[in-house]
């Protein structure tokens, strides 16, 4: 069934605290300006895959990922985050899904991989202070530290194994086959169903998600989706029925679109207005 929901664009002075108690809605513009416009405490969980660094160029001005340092683009997440921690509810939690990179060895561009063409980039950052060519940079971990320092509660680090992973051309070091997602806290006490979602053999979830990576028609050009078995669980678990579902970096709309099948509201906030399109059909059904 399509969900209900408005697609915004946003404007300087925008307010949507309409949303707060029976609304969802598509905002197309800056993550940071929107946060700074939505009302305390609003959301109940935060589900987010926010863009990786030194990995795509989205081609659209104001896109975080291509900044000229790992570092400053650790602070700018970091300061955004501290955003989405104030309309965050007193008991809500973020799960974010966030990838690694490799140093460029100070080359200003990448070429495609035959078996995933959608990697090449005609624009790098250069290789950061104290890292060596072809080094893992650790980002995932960079940025949970980060956040932590901020006052996040950083709980629990998942590994999201893919068991269908992507081959790489590399004969230097194993083909990556999983991704870092943190559960991190408001406060000390949260929000947590542990009976929502259930492993093998009706166990309670272990650190290490075996999920499937989802291809999906229905979102276009946009290659970084995470499955939506990854957000349901953090939905499940992490809210109610009638809650709102926040995304500041809704890409292609799986957050919102699993929000809305389980009887959830959502805010998702894209830069991209192609992208919003994108998640504009996936919810109309």
């Amino acid at each position: 069934m399509p969900a209900n929901f408005d697609i915004r664009e946003h404007t300087d002075g925008a307010g949507y605290a309409d949303l707060a108690q029976t609304g969802s809605a598509l905002v197309q513009g800056d993550a940071h300006r929107i946060l700074t416009a939505l009302p305390d405490g609003i959301a109940q969980t935060v589900v987010t895959s926010p863009p990786y660094w030194s990995l795509r160029d989205y081609g659209i001005e104001g896109q975080l990922g291509l900044e000229s340092s790992v570092h400053e683009f650790i602070d700018a997440l970091a300061a955004l985050f501290d955003d989405v921690r104030r309309v965050l509810a007193d008991d809500g939690t973020l799960w974010l899904n966030i990838g690694d990179s490799y140093t460029s060895g100070n080359r200003g561009w990448r070429a495609p991989d035959r078996k995933n063409v959608a990697r090449a980039m005609s624009t790098r950052p250069p290789t950061p202070e104290g890292l060596k060519p072809k080094d893992l940079i650790g980002v995932p971990w960079r940025l949970a530290f980060a956040l932590q320092e901020r006052g996040w509660y950083l709980r629990s680090d998942l590994v999201w194994n893919k068991p269908n992973a992507q081959p790489e051309s590399v004969s230097d070091r194993p083909t990556r086959a999983h991704e870092y997602l943190f559960l991190l806290s408001k406060n000390e006490k949260y929000r947590y169903d542990v009976e929502a979602v259930r492993g093998p053999n009706g166990r309670r979830l272990r650190s290490v998600w075996d999920l499937n990576t989802q291809p999906s028609r229905d979102a276009g050009g946009h290659f970084a989706t995470f499955p939506e078995s990854l957000a349901e669980r953090c939905i499940l678990i992490a809210s109610r029925e009638g809650d709102l579902v926040f995304d500041p970096f809704m890409g292609s709309g799986t957050t919102a679109v699993v929000a809305a099948r389980e009887g959830r509201r959502f805010i998702g906030c894209e830069l991209n207005p192609e992208y919003v399109e994108m998640a504009a059909r996936r919810l109309g059904g």
